[in-house]
């Protein structure tokens, strides 16, 4: 059987980047059960609820929703199930330090396979206010405006 290669995105949880500040990002690998994994490759996951934590000096990702794999039997799993994540010790010690200093929390970006094993990508992220939101969709607003203009000058469109 050949080994896939490459990276191919299961889910991406887009109102993470929007809600939170993100500080810093952590690739780490699931602890996941057979159903699971076939429910992942059928491309079947949501990231909206999730949020990870340190607990006795492992990580765990508590609130992802991996949805039943159709074809199981009474082997299937739970969909909502916490998953222990894979991390080195020394990025276990940092991020937990992060968290209990500075108040931070754990978000999962996105999930995937890469050269086919899961992986998620984890981000040590700060909560945005709402005025922090609004500012950040004014920029994003601002900066399409000065492009399209820009780009109606170069075509010599007033």
């Amino acid at each position: 059987m050949v080994k896939p290669e490459g990276r191919k995105v299961v889910a991406q949880n887009k109102k993470a980047r929007h809600d939170y500040h993100i500080e810093d990002t952590y690739e780490a690998g699931l602890v996941l059960r057979g159903t699971e994994v076939k429910s992942l490759r059928a491309g079947r996951a949501s990231l909206v609820d999730g949020f990870a934590e340190i607990h006795q000096g492992e990580a765990f990702l508590h609130g992802v929703h991996i949805p039943v794999y159709t074809e199981g039997t009474w082997t299937n799993h739970e969909p909502r199930r916490v998953r222990k994540l894979l991390l080195n010790r020394h990025e276990i010690d940092k991020i937990e330090g992060r968290v209990n200093e500075r108040g931070l929390t754990l978000v999962p970006l996105s999930l995937y396979f890469k050269d086919g094993r899961a992986k998620v990508e984890v981000a040590l992220a700060k909560g945005k206010k709402s005025y922090d939101k609004r500012h950040a969709l004014a920029e994003r607003q601002a900066d399409r405006e000065a492009r399209a203009a820009m780009g109606r000058r170069l075509k010599g469109v007033e």
